[in-house]
């Protein structure tokens, strides 16, 4: 049959050790005679046998199948429904809107490029990285006409304004979760009220407000007392002026590259702009750190360490420091460290720095 026809011909467009794991029909919107689009999900193998994957928009015209759409799927991908049949595929700063014939497909294309997406985030795979070199292979291919290019590349990258306006949503959505009872309030009254602080329509971003909705609750935890000086905790808790003063911090360790100071006039803060990647260089600044909350203690204060959901980042900071301050090794400190907050579990690349400190403390 015909869609025989058309998979034969995609797979002529493979390489030859490549794996076409998922080929799903798309609604069009430029009609052309005989066109039909296609969504296809493609692998391949590193020397190491870590898979890696692409998706290919795959265009049939004129008998003949071509390639118009070039996407790898990184580990900061992700998908998510758009409420009308489709789906919002972003990455690498872009989001393209893809939308399948029928339920069950778009379910289907849902599945596997969440589950490829994961897998990309599990082995560290990100556009700077060493990963998918073979995607220039796809990319010197495409060769779609240029309607059919265009229709691929219908995408909305977030402008400088735009992220100024999700960095302002962001900081009243917590204000407004913070002055309300959330078990008397509804998703859209939240974001009526954060309407009412901004003074602006935001039913364009009720799919954003209603996952940092999500975000901000995974955060709401209580600053969790590693030792009696210290707290480790997330951008949640970094935000809460009533629980900082309440636990008698003086001194914010801000770990991260995404999250500005919330309170830089009324408390001390040192500040590392790392990202929660595994060739992200902690080490270096344990020295730095270790002064930074002794400095706190000496003063009589309580210090916060903080990352964004207060697991990797600032857990890995707070475990150096325990190993250098009470002398304790590297599996005793993180059996203490989580007996007192459960979710910590640093990154691999920080564990491996962990352990590099770990002989360096015992060589001194």
């Amino acid at each position: 049959g015909e869609m025989q026809v058309h998979l034969q011909s995609m797979v002529n467009l493979l390489r030859d050790n490549d794996v076409l794991r998922l080929v799903v029909k798309l609604e069009t919107k430029y009609y052309l005679p005989g066109k039909v689009r296609y969504l296809a999900v493609v692998s391949s193998f590193s020397l190491d046998d870590i898979e890696e994957s692409v998706v290919l928009g795959i265009d049939w015209v004129d008998e003949s199948a071509t390639i118009g759409l070039v996407l790898p799927l990184w580990r900061d991908t992700a998908i998510e429904l758009d409420g009308d049949g489709g789906f919002e595929l972003s990455t690498n700063s872009t989001v393209h809107f893809l939308k399948p014939v029928s339920v069950q497909t778009m379910w289907t294309a849902f599945q596997w490029i969440h589950k490829c997406s994961d897998n990309a985030r599990r082995n560290n795979q990100y556009p700077a990285g060493t990963s998918h070199s073979w995607v220039k292979y796809y990319e010197n291919q495409i060769s779609s006409d240029q309607t059919c290019i265009k229709e691929w590349y219908v995408t909305f990258p977030n402008s400088k304004e735009d992220e100024l306006l999700r960095k302002l949503l962001r900081h009243k959505l917590r204000e407004v979760m913070m002055t309300v009872d959330l078990e008397e309030v509804t998703s859209r009254q939240v974001r009526e009220l954060v309407e009412a602080e901004v003074q602006m329509d935001l039913k364009q971003y009720k799919q954003y407000i209603d996952k940092e909705m999500l975000t901000i609750f995974g955060q709401m935890d209580s600053a969790s007392k590693i030792y009696d000086h210290v707290y480790l905790g997330s951008e949640w808790n970094a935000s809460n002026l009533e629980e900082l003063k309440e636990n008698g911090v003086e001194y914010v360790l801000n770990i991260t590259k995404e999250i500005d100071n919330f309170f830089a006039g009324t408390f001390t803060y040192f500040n590392i702009r790392l990202w929660d990647l595994e060739d992200s260089n902690l080490l270096p600044y344990w020295d730095e750190t270790f002064k930074f909350i002794n400095q706190a203690r000496d003063k009589g204060s309580k210090v916060l360490v903080h990352c964004k959901r207060g697991i990797s980042r600032s857990a890995s900071t707070v475990i150096a420091y325990g190993m250098k301050e009470y002398g304790t090794s590297l599996n005793d400190t993180m059996k203490h460290v989580k007996s007192r907050r459960q979710c910590v579990n640093p990154n691999q690349g920080f564990w491996k720095q962990l352990i590099t400190y770990e002989g360096i403390l015992n060589s001194r």
